[in-house]
């Protein structure tokens, strides 16, 4: 189904793979031959020289304008945020000298589109970013009209392109656009004229052979291969690259749905070599003039191989709390007790509160598996295929009146339109299902939140602890299992009962006709590229503010930690909730007063008590007596150190600090990060960084993003109190290690700062990214 080539590269040659990328030039001309093929010359075979083979080599290096094919600095074609990123964007961007958006800047609004949390806030949100649009020069697409992805894959993704999004589904790979979904300081990057850095990544070829059975869809494909790469972390900030004659026999829809799930696997971006099918999607979108062919050359290298034989694909379900926590439906019915049962003990874990208890093997009634809710939405779910193929499965038969409910959502008005006008729309409301507008809320526990103790089925993105808008510290708790649109829509003609698509007689296989009406835009989004207006004023809502003053990095750093998160994994979601807390995001002190409030209730009263300790330190002049609570810190400190108080308290600021094992699975929110630096926040401890984007969104915010050896997290505890001395001058040398020092006691831990561009050196010297452009722009 779906096999790793182990830690090897692989070749391919005249669209051959050559799994054994340790043979020799003379052995592989030798196969070559044999297979009546000519000969490549030897240094034509190295692999720095036959990765530039590679499509994903020919679009970064377009995009390059470091002059230095292993360290790049990208300059996008196009951006994308919507409603719950731009406001704070914009903010950035304008206090770092913002004058017109230099490139295409779409602002979406299919985040908190339905304006149901926080009075008016929310469409203050949206009048904002009208004006910013006005104002700056961007393109303005209303609430309800298409999610995010949706818009950008009709209008903007095109062969050789890059896109740079504020969110982590940034994805348009099959139409041959290089996508990366990153916070939102690497877009105000851009927006001042500055790059995207990174080394060159690695690129991992992901080779599909076969063709789907009828009704396998793309969700699917899509977690049968989160499964097989995650846990190991096989594709973590790489390239996929898909390839191979398994890419025909899928439709343009398809694909984009195995695409925009390839976040879940932690890479970096993905590319699709792109064909006949691709060049009509986009005339059909009126832009025949953006399709370019695109395939691997004659020779070409990959750092890696994943190979999928689709017709071996079955039905999926990924059970609560990840995407890769996949079994394929058959399997799971088979030993569903079992498999809940450790579900529910994976809950006792992450919830150990006693008055919260999710009951899923009570789910399973007479050997069948039942569910309460069925959702299918956004960039994942709502395209029109999938939809389509619901209402022909289902063909105005009832869903029953009973608990399971069933509801979608089109990813755009241009789809709800062709479900429509093709009758599918007609199909679905007579079965019973509630036809929706496009919306990314169930994605993200903002709509469709199901029931205490309820189980979800949904072909969306996610299905992080509380994503679906359960809160345990209130006592409740709910549970999502991710499927495809197929399946859904077979489980709901069964009233809930889970069942795979393929256990059905499904109707005829066929080719299905979607027209595209580009006049839903025309009428309703306002384009304003290239038509900045410095007349118009930004409208500013009563929930809208900066960003606190933020300082330089001091001399030396006291760090509390506020929180420590031994889980393997902790999500930004957890991090930062999102569902209601969403609406805040256009306040930075609002939303801070969310930080962990989900996992670690305790983290803000910690963080806010060593943030006053920071101002009292602040407002301290040489010779006044300390207050009471900083003379016993710096005395403890300088025991330790043996330096003079009043010395420490000068040079030495305070912050605090979380540990987590290995943070920021999940989404691209830079408010992960930026709600612990406006609560006072300087460091990150980790074994390792889930994410690039993560860690980036640290180090755009100022905060050390340091690691540890495995050994050394024993030393760590809530309120743990560490002394870093000389850490600005380290940080200014290019230091990859510091020493900290345990206060009290003075046990030392190593701090390990590796891997830090000089770039972004000075952003944490600054403090800040905003601090940063202060004085660069």
């Amino acid at each position: 189904m779906v096999k790793i080539h182990g830690n090897k590269g692989v070749y391919l040659l005249y669209n051959r793979l050559f799994l054994d990328a340790e043979l020799t030039p003379a052995e592989i001309n030798q196969r070559l031959q044999q297979e009546g093929l000519a000969p490549i010359p030897a240094e034509a075979l190295a692999p720095q020289t036959a990765k530039t083979g590679t499509i994903t080599y020919g679009i970064l290096m377009a995009h390059n304008t470091s002059g230095d094919p292993e360290h790049l600095k990208l300059k996008f074609d196009a951006l994308a945020s919507h409603d719950i990123t731009y406001v704070g964007i914009i903010q950035t961007a304008k206090a770092s000298g913002l004058k017109e958006f230099p490139l295409p800047y779409v602002l979406t609004n299919c985040h908190n589109s339905l304006c149901m949390v926080g009075g008016t806030i929310n469409e203050d949100d949206h009048v904002f970013g009208l004006s910013a649009a006005r104002r700056y020069g961007g393109i303005f697409v209303p609430a309800h009209q298409a999610v995010i992805h949706q818009y950008m894959r009709e209008m903007f993704a095109g062969g050789g392109r890059m896109i740079l999004g504020s969110d982590s589904h940034t994805r348009y790979g099959p139409l041959g656009t290089m996508g990366i979904g990153e916070g939102g300081p690497e877009l105000v990057k851009q927006l001042v004229g500055r790059t995207y850095d990174l080394v060159y990544p690695e690129v991992i070829a992901v080779y599909l052979e076969g063709e789907p059975a009828w009704g396998v869809g793309p969700q699917d494909v899509a977690l049968a291969l989160i499964k097989a790469v995650f846990a190991g972390g096989y594709v973590k900030n790489k390239v996929l690259e898909f390839i191979g004659p398994g890419v025909a026999n899928l439709s343009v829809d398809y694909r984009n749905g195995i695409d925009v799930m390839t976040t879940e696997t932690t890479c970096l971006s993905s590319i699709w070599q792109t064909d006949e099918q691709v060049a009509a999607y986009l005339a059909e979108h009126g832009r025949p003039d953006d399709y370019r062919r695109l395939e691997p050359a004659t020779v070409s290298y990959y750092d890696g191989l994943i190979r999928i034989d689709l017709s071996k694909i079955e039905p999926m379900i990924a059970l609560p709390f990840h995407p890769s926590n996949a079994y394929s439906i058959r399997e799971f019915k088979e030993n569903a007790g079992d498999i809940l049962a450790a579900v529910e003990a994976e809950a006792k874990k992450l919830f150990p509160h006693p008055e919260v208890k999710l009951d899923l093997t009570g789910k399973v009634k007479g050997g069948a598996v039942c569910v309460d809710q069925g959702v299918v939405a956004g960039c994942a779910g709502g395209s029109f295929e999938n939809l389509w193929f619901m209402a022909e499965m289902m063909a105005g038969k009832p869903i029953g009146n009973g608990e399971f409910a069933l509801s979608v959502y089109p990813a755009s008005q241009p789809i709800n339109l062709a479900l429509i006008n093709q009758g599918a729309a007609a199909k679905l409301l007579s079965s019973g299902v509630t036809l929706r507008t496009a919306f990314c809320g169930p994605c993200f526990g903002a709509g469709d939140i199901p029931a205490n103790g309820m189980l979800s089925i949904r072909h969306t993105t996610r299905n992080f602890p509380n994503r679906e808008g359960s809160k345990p510290r209130d006592g409740q708790l709910a549970a999502v299992a991710l499927m495809d649109a197929r399946s859904i829509a077979a489980t709901a003609m069964r009233g809930g009962v889970l069942t795979a698509a393929n256990e059905l007689e499904l109707p005829p296989k066929q080719t299905v006709r979607y027209h595209f009406d580009p006049q839903i835009y025309a009428h309703r989004v306002y384009n304003g590229y290239g038509k900045a207006d410095p007349s118009v004023a930004l409208k500013y809502g009563p929930n809208i503010a900066d960003w606190p003053e933020m300082i330089p990095l001091p001399d030396g750093l006291i760090l509390k930690l506020a929180a420590v998160i031994t889980d393997p994994v902790t999500t930004t979601d957890e991090l930062i909730p999102s569902g209601e807390t969403s609406s805040y995001r256009s306040n930075p002190l609002k939303l801070a007063e969310f930080t962990l409030s989900r996992k670690e209730p305790g983290y803000v009263p910690k963080a806010k008590a060593i943030a006053r300790l920071e101002e009292e330190r602040r407002r301290w002049t040489a010779g006044q007596a300390l207050p009471p609570d900083l003379a016993e810190l710096f005395a403890a400190v300088a025991a330790v150190t043996g330096k003079k108080t009043e010395k420490l308290v000068a040079d030495t600021g305070l912050g605090s600090a979380i540990f987590a094992v290995k943070p920021g699975d999940g989404s691209a929110r830079e408010q992960a990060a930026s709600c612990q630096k406006v609560l006072g926040g300087w460091a990150n401890l980790a074994i390792e960084y889930a994410t690039k984007r993560y860690r980036s969104n640290l180090i755009n915010w100022g905060m050390l993003p340091f690691t540890i050896d495995p050994a050394d997290q024993a030393k760590l505890t809530v309120d743990s109190i560490l002394y870093i001395p000389g850490i600005r001058a380290a940080v200014c040398s290019g230091a990859e290690e510091v020493t900290a020092y345990l206060v009290p006691g003075g046990n030392t831990i190593r701090l390990k700062l590796e891997n830090l561009s000089p770039n972004e050196r000075e952003i944490i010297l600054a403090g800040s990214l905003i601090n940063y452009y202060a004085v660069h722009q």
